[in-house]
Protein backbone atom coordinates (compact mmCIF):
# COMPACT_ATOMS: atom_id res chain seq x y z
CA UNK A 1 0.00 0.00 0.00
CA UNK A 2 1.41 3.18 -1.06
CA UNK A 3 1.07 6.12 1.81
CA UNK A 4 2.60 9.08 3.99
CA UNK A 5 1.71 10.73 7.17
CA UNK A 6 0.64 14.29 7.03
CA UNK A 7 -1.18 17.35 8.09
CA UNK A 8 -4.50 17.88 6.38
CA UNK A 9 -4.81 21.77 5.85
CA UNK A 10 -8.07 23.91 7.12
CA UNK A 11 -10.72 24.74 4.57
CA UNK A 12 -9.68 28.44 4.33
CA UNK A 13 -5.61 27.51 3.64
CA UNK A 14 -7.13 25.08 0.91
CA UNK A 15 -9.32 28.58 -0.61
CA UNK A 16 -6.32 31.21 -0.31
CA UNK A 17 -4.10 28.02 -2.16
CA UNK A 18 -6.63 26.84 -4.29
CA UNK A 19 -7.11 30.88 -5.66
CA UNK A 20 -3.10 30.70 -5.87
CA UNK A 21 -3.25 27.66 -7.69
CA UNK A 22 -5.37 29.66 -10.66
CA UNK A 23 -2.89 32.05 -11.52
CA UNK A 24 -0.46 29.07 -12.02
CA UNK A 25 0.75 29.57 -15.39
CA UNK A 26 1.83 26.33 -16.32
CA UNK A 27 1.41 22.41 -15.51
CA UNK A 28 -1.03 20.40 -13.78
CA UNK A 29 -3.11 21.52 -10.50
CA UNK A 30 -3.33 19.42 -7.94
CA UNK A 31 -6.64 19.37 -7.07
CA UNK A 32 -7.26 21.43 -3.58
CA UNK A 33 -9.26 18.53 -1.84
CA UNK A 34 -5.74 16.63 -1.76
CA UNK A 35 -3.07 19.46 -0.54
CA UNK A 36 -1.49 18.79 2.58
CA UNK A 37 2.00 19.19 4.40
CA UNK A 38 3.75 16.06 4.26
CA UNK A 39 5.60 14.96 7.52
CA UNK A 40 7.00 11.37 5.77
CA UNK A 41 6.47 10.40 2.41
CA UNK A 42 6.66 6.23 3.47
CA UNK A 43 6.29 5.06 -0.66
CA UNK A 44 4.94 0.97 -0.73
CA UNK A 45 4.72 -1.02 2.25
CA UNK A 46 3.29 -3.76 3.34
CA UNK A 47 -0.27 -4.03 5.57
CA UNK A 48 1.44 -5.39 8.58
CA UNK A 49 4.22 -2.67 8.68
CA UNK A 50 1.42 0.21 8.08
CA UNK A 51 -0.51 -1.60 11.36
CA UNK A 52 2.59 -1.84 13.75
CA UNK A 53 3.17 2.50 12.38
CA UNK A 54 -0.40 3.38 13.51
CA UNK A 55 0.34 1.91 16.63
CA UNK A 56 4.09 4.10 16.96
CA UNK A 57 2.14 6.70 15.62
CA UNK A 58 -0.61 6.77 18.10
CA UNK A 59 2.29 6.81 21.01
CA UNK A 60 3.46 10.11 19.61
CA UNK A 61 2.71 13.14 22.25
CA UNK A 62 3.41 17.06 21.37
CA UNK A 63 1.77 20.18 21.56
CA UNK A 64 -0.69 21.69 18.91
CA UNK A 65 1.28 24.80 17.14
CA UNK A 66 0.92 27.25 14.65
CA UNK A 67 2.20 27.04 10.91
CA UNK A 68 2.38 30.20 8.66
CA UNK A 69 2.44 28.98 4.58
CA UNK A 70 5.27 31.81 3.42
CA UNK A 71 6.81 31.88 -0.02
CA UNK A 72 6.81 30.17 -3.52
CA UNK A 73 8.93 28.17 -5.05
CA UNK A 74 9.76 24.88 -7.47
CA UNK A 75 11.58 21.43 -7.15
CA UNK A 76 13.59 20.68 -9.96
CA UNK A 77 17.91 21.93 -10.13
CA UNK A 78 17.69 21.95 -14.12
CA UNK A 79 14.06 22.24 -15.29
CA UNK A 80 11.57 23.10 -12.54
CA UNK A 81 9.18 19.83 -12.18
CA UNK A 82 6.82 21.37 -9.01
CA UNK A 83 5.30 24.23 -8.04
CA UNK A 84 5.19 24.42 -4.14
CA UNK A 85 3.73 26.98 -1.70
CA UNK A 86 6.66 27.06 1.71
CA UNK A 87 6.15 27.16 5.11
CA UNK A 88 8.21 29.04 7.46
CA UNK A 89 10.81 27.84 10.02
CA UNK A 90 8.82 26.16 13.01
CA UNK A 91 10.48 24.03 15.45
CA UNK A 92 7.32 22.28 16.40
CA UNK A 93 6.59 20.90 12.77
CA UNK A 94 10.35 20.19 12.59
CA UNK A 95 9.89 18.03 15.69
CA UNK A 96 6.98 16.51 14.56
CA UNK A 97 9.00 15.17 11.44
CA UNK A 98 11.62 13.73 13.56
CA UNK A 99 8.58 11.98 15.46
CA UNK A 100 6.83 10.52 13.07
CA UNK A 101 10.33 9.37 11.16
CA UNK A 102 11.42 8.03 14.70
CA UNK A 103 7.83 5.72 14.49
CA UNK A 104 8.53 5.00 10.55
CA UNK A 105 11.82 3.33 11.67
CA UNK A 106 10.82 1.61 15.24
CA UNK A 107 7.74 -0.17 12.23
CA UNK A 108 10.71 -1.25 10.29
CA UNK A 109 9.71 0.72 7.45
CA UNK A 110 13.08 2.47 5.61
CA UNK A 111 12.59 6.33 4.28
CA UNK A 112 14.63 8.24 2.30
CA UNK A 113 17.68 10.18 3.79
CA UNK A 114 16.62 13.57 2.66
CA UNK A 115 16.34 16.97 4.11
CA UNK A 116 13.13 18.14 5.26
CA UNK A 117 11.62 20.68 3.31
CA UNK A 118 8.16 21.15 4.39
CA UNK A 119 5.62 22.83 1.82
CA UNK A 120 3.02 22.46 0.08
CA UNK A 121 2.59 20.63 -3.53
CA UNK A 122 0.38 23.12 -6.23
CA UNK A 123 1.26 21.97 -9.39
CA UNK A 124 3.69 19.31 -10.88
CA UNK A 125 4.97 20.26 -14.35
CA UNK A 126 5.73 19.19 -17.77
CA UNK A 127 9.11 17.25 -17.78
CA UNK A 128 10.22 20.75 -20.69
CA UNK A 129 8.87 23.73 -20.74
CA UNK A 130 8.95 26.45 -23.33
CA UNK A 131 11.07 29.27 -22.81
CA UNK A 132 7.81 31.33 -23.01
CA UNK A 133 5.98 29.27 -19.78
CA UNK A 134 9.57 29.25 -17.71
CA UNK A 135 9.64 33.31 -17.94
CA UNK A 136 5.47 33.17 -16.99
CA UNK A 137 6.44 30.83 -14.49
CA UNK A 138 9.18 32.97 -13.17
CA UNK A 139 7.03 36.07 -13.24
CA UNK A 140 4.24 34.65 -11.21
CA UNK A 141 6.36 33.44 -8.59
CA UNK A 142 7.82 36.97 -7.87
CA UNK A 143 4.87 38.51 -8.24
CA UNK A 144 2.62 35.93 -5.66
CA UNK A 145 5.80 35.62 -3.47
CA UNK A 146 4.22 37.13 -0.80
CA UNK A 147 0.60 35.92 -1.09
CA UNK A 148 -1.63 36.40 2.16
CA UNK A 149 -2.81 33.29 3.99
CA UNK A 150 -3.43 33.06 7.88
CA UNK A 151 -1.46 31.03 9.98
CA UNK A 152 -3.92 27.74 11.01
CA UNK A 153 -2.97 25.67 14.43
CA UNK A 154 -2.14 21.78 14.09
CA UNK A 155 -3.79 19.82 16.48
CA UNK A 156 -4.17 16.49 14.52
CA UNK A 157 -1.98 14.46 11.87
CA UNK A 158 -3.25 12.10 9.75
CA UNK A 159 -1.97 8.50 8.11
CA UNK A 160 -2.98 8.55 4.12
CA UNK A 161 -3.29 6.00 1.71
CA UNK A 162 -1.93 7.22 -1.99
CA UNK A 163 -4.21 5.80 -4.45
CA UNK A 164 -3.02 6.74 -7.82
CA UNK A 165 -4.82 7.09 -10.76
CA UNK A 166 -5.00 8.85 -14.68
CA UNK A 167 -6.15 11.77 -12.79
CA UNK A 168 -3.92 12.01 -9.66
CA UNK A 169 -3.42 10.55 -6.19
CA UNK A 170 -6.43 10.43 -4.23
CA UNK A 171 -5.47 10.47 -1.15
CA UNK A 172 -7.76 8.11 1.33
CA UNK A 173 -7.28 8.48 5.37
CA UNK A 174 -6.71 5.55 7.11
CA UNK A 175 -6.03 7.30 11.08
CA UNK A 176 -5.85 10.30 12.21
CA UNK A 177 -3.77 11.37 15.63
CA UNK A 178 -4.40 13.58 17.94
CA UNK A 179 -1.39 15.89 19.52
Amino acid sequence: MRAFVAIDLPEIVRDVLEDLQERIPTGRLLDPDTLHLTLAFLDEQPQDLLEQLHDDLSSIRALPFEVQLRGLGTFGSRAPRVVWAGIETQPALTALHEKVRGAARLAGIELRRERYRPHVTLARLPDRLEPGELEKLRNFLERWQNFPCPPFEVSTFTLFQSILTPDGAIHDPLAEYPL
